[in-house]
């Protein structure tokens, strides 16, 4: 179990550094997300259901409704 939580963790930081380096924004989007679902898996497995839920309901789903709304209205590349 504790190699699945470093597993995790790795990816959380190979994610937060490819949202920063992409350049495509819709892309970075998608990463977002899934940054944000496996941080809310992250949660469940240090036993906060309750942080867990609202990280996947804010974090991966109404932000990224959000961000893919205010990309369709502007670039998908950044200059």
């Amino acid at each position: 179990m504790e190699l699945f939580n470093v597993i995790l963790i790795v990816f959380l930081i190979v994610s937060a550094i490819a949202v920063e380096r992409t350049k495509d924004l819709l892309g970075a989007v998608i990463i977002f997300t899934a940054y944000s679902l496996v941080m809310s898996l992250l949660w469940l497995l240090l036993r906060a259901p309750d942080v867990a839920m609202t990280e996947a309901a804010i974090g991966a789903g109404i932000t990224t409704i959000l961000f893919v709304a205010v990309i369709s209205r502007t670039g998908r590349m950044e200059k």
